[in-house]
């Protein structure tokens, strides 16, 4: 395998990790999201506890679809994978523009949606280049 096909799989690879870790955390522990977005008391908040169930849910599946996936499965994952995580890293930046979220919290989650975007871009390109 190239150097390239080897960045490539390790990206594809860190990203389900993050995504599994990610959705485990929406999955099981969504007080400590709402908290970390600045809410005091994450308890009284059951739409986002909800919302959260249903992300990790969900990125738990596309998390494992990285490991799992082969074929033009995993090329459809691998297009998509750069949308998700961009859009992540959008979002982030709404809110904080919008000053619904302070700079001090948006900055981890900007670090992690970027880091997110900048793996799958990573996965893909060199999914792409192996390809030829």
């Amino acid at each position: 395998m190239s150097a390239i096909g080897i960045l490539g799989t390790g990206a594809r690879y860190a990203l389900g990790g993050v995504r599994l870790a990610a959705g485990a955390t929406g999955l099981f522990a969504p007080r400590m999201i709402i908290s970390r977005f600045g809410d005091d008391a994450p308890t009284g908040n059951p739409a986002a506890v909800y919302g959260l169930r249903l992300f990790g849910v969900r990125t738990i599946l596309i998390g494992l679809d990285l490991w799992r996936l082969e074929g033009r499965e995993l090329d459809r994952a691998l297009r998509a994978a750069p949308l998700i995580h961009a859009s992540d890293t959008a979002t982030v930046l709404a809110l904080q523009q919008s000053r619904q979220l302070s700079p001090e919290r948006a900055r981890p989650l900007l670090l992690i949606s970027g880091t997110n975007t900048l793996l799958s871009v990573l996965a893909l390109l060199a999914s792409r280049r192996s390809a030829r």
